[in-house]
């Protein structure tokens, strides 16, 4: 990054930056809808009940039953987190009879979640701190 201290200009909205890297910060600044809708999606994974929902799903699709007994979590809860996850489209529901199945909607989700684990300090990658 560029920074200038010998150049202000009035018309620009920064002071230090160079004309050059303000125009495209402001170039890659994405929407506040877009932002929005990232928060939103953000927000319906900052639960752990929800991420240890997603993490067992990472790895197959399952119905609630057996869900519920691999987590330790009553059906009607996950029924609750669930539903909460579909209407964030993160995952997706399919019936075969009576019983639905539940799977991941995104097959990007896992690796957020991983990427979050090592910004958390979760994991360590082997890099230099």
């Amino acid at each position: 990054m560029m920074i200038r201290n010998d150049y202000v200009c009035e018309s620009r909205r920064t002071s230090l930056l160079d004309p050059r890297t303000e125009a495209l910060v402001i170039k890659y600044l994405p929407p506040p809808s877009s932002l929005e809708d990232t928060a939103e999606t953000l927000a319906s994974l900052a639960d752990v009940g929800r991420l240890r929902i997603v993490s067992a799903l990472s790895v197959c699709e399952m119905c609630v039953g057996d869900m519920s007994a691999l987590l330790g979590v009553n059906q009607t809860t996950l029924s609750h987190q669930l539903r909460m996850l579909r209407a964030a489209g993160i995952v997706k529901c399919k019936k075969q009879g009576k019983v639905a199945f539940y799977s991941l909607a995104c097959q990007d989700v896992p690796e957020l979640m991983l990427l979050a684990t090592r910004i958390s300090g979760g994991i360590n990658d082997g890099g230099a701190e």
